[in-house]
């Protein structure tokens, strides 16, 4: 099986306190300064925290980009839908950025970032997803791969219907060789419930800030933990 190793990260969620670490971002309103004001205007808050923190880790935008979310945008989708159902007509802007690869569409066209980009919904098994999709690239060759984990609560009217999240969202750049620093990405198996919960961004952000030991994904059994790689 291919090595992973997480080369650097960034993450952003109003969740949580910084403790000190520069690469988590906890503010309210993220600026989405990596995009213009043009395309920033359709992006929600959640979107432009990925196109900042896409843009400082692919910072020459030649990056293959693989972008898991288990809802997307579902406000925005859903609005459609109640104006379709009253008659009203569909707006072919807003349509456009509710699909599920759009927060990598409009930072594919700011920064201009033509390589591979992916998008990735798998009913709870996101982060396994992107792990999956990751070790492929890797094996084909790719020096480093790019991975956005993002999701925000769903609306309040099928609140009862999904898991409770967060807002939150965090991008890795992964590689298949240790930089200085680097902390590889051992995946174990294990034996999970189905019950168990599944893993969101904010449960990623804990685990990189070292307040959890492991993450574990209940849909595909696997279990992670981030050792120091020995010099």
């Amino acid at each position: 099986m291919t090595d992973l190793y997480l080369q650097d990260w960034r993450a952003w969620t109003p969740h949580r306190k910084t403790a000190g670490e520069c690469r988590l971002d906890t503010r309210e309103k993220p600026a989405g300064a990596a995009v213009p004001s043009m395309l920033r205007r359709r992006l929600n808050l959640l979107g432009r925290a990925v196109c900042d923190m896409l843009a400082t880790l692919d910072s020459g935008a030649d990056s293959i980009v693989l972008h898991a979310s288990r809802h997307g945008d579902g406000e925005r989708t859903l609005e459609m839908l109640y104006g379709l159902n009253d008659g009203e007509p569909l707006s072919p802007a807003r349509f456009g950025l509710s699909v599920h690869n759009a927060t990598v569409g409009v930072y594919s066209i700011a920064s201009g970032n033509r390589r591979s980009q992916q998008a990735v919904a798998a009913s709870g098994g996101e982060w396994a997803a992107l792990m999956a999709e990751a070790r492929g690239y890797l094996a084909d060759g790719q020096p480093s791969v790019i991975i956005v984990f993002s999701d925000q609560p769903v609306p309040r009217r099928f609140a009862a219907y999904a898991p409770e999240s967060s807002s939150a969202a965090v991008v890795l750049r992964l590689g298949g060789d240790p930089n200085p620093g680097a902390r590889r990405l051992l995946e174990t198996s294990v034996e999970l419930e189905l019950e168990t919960a599944t893993l969101q961004p904010l449960d990623i952000i804990d685990w990189l800030m070292d307040s959890r030991r492991v993450v574990a994904c209940p849909l595909s059994r696997r279990s992670w933990q981030l050792p120091a790689v020995r010099p």
